[in-house]
């Protein structure tokens, strides 16, 4: 992790927000959880960069490596401005599972979770006007219910694991699936919104 971040200020002080707000994702799930906070980012420009896994690299410090390269490639466009990225990740132990494009890679990953215990790393990076980088990272954990053919089959059906990692969603039919989950939903859904709102006041952006 880049720079561990201290503790945001109560919601009761009010701070003037240094810069304008960057969002380096193209994710609306991330806008509609921001929303939740009373954040609307000023700008949307999302980061395009090489996400291909390094060798053996753990699934955490994945997640953090990603957060962080979206924020800083973003940062050189918006000089003087807070950059927000972040970046989840399903594991299985050490195995890192894909954003699933194709429904055999959903189908693959259903397979791996179903009837389990997996991880959802969720990253967030804040890069403030001055170009300080910090870092917080929610770890949750979610149970899947062993599925039967037929359920991983209407879930396929359904469309919703496109471009989701791990290939499913929690927001969407999948919660009806799932068992259990210890940790944050909204990490699970893609930005985890405590961790978020502790680096936005930290940087001086008040978040309502």
């Amino acid at each position: 992790m880049t720079g561990a971040a201290t503790a945001g200020s109560s919601g009761d002080e009010k701070a003037r927000p240094q810069g304008k707000l960057v969002l380096a994702s193209a994710s609306p799930r991330r806008l509609e959880l921001l929303a939740q906070i009373g954040v609307v980012p000023d700008i949307v420009d999302p980061a395009d960069i090489d996400e291909t896994p390094h060798k053996a690299e753990q699934p955490h410090l994945y997640a953090a490596r990603m957060a962080l390269e979206k924020a800083q490639a973003v940062a050189v466009r918006h000089p003087g401005c807070l950059i927000l990225s972040g970046d989840t990740v399903v594991a299985a132990g050490r195995r890192i599972l894909p954003k699933a494009e194709t429904e055999a890679e959903a189908r693959a990953c259903l397979d791996t979770v179903s009837g389990r215990r997996h991880r959802v790393l969720s990253a967030v990076t804040l890069i403030d006007a001055r170009g300080t980088a910090r870092q917080k990272l929610s770890t949750s954990i979610v149970t899947f219910k062993r599925l039967h053919a037929d359920e991983i089959a209407a879930y396929l059906a359904s469309d919703e694991w496109q471009g989701k990692a791990g290939g499913y969603a929690i927001q969407g039919i999948a919660a009806g699936l799932i068992r259990a989950l210890q940790g944050s939903h909204s990490g699970v859904v893609g930005l985890p919104l405590y961790e978020t709102r502790a680096l936005l006041s930290a940087a001086g952006y008040f978040c309502g």
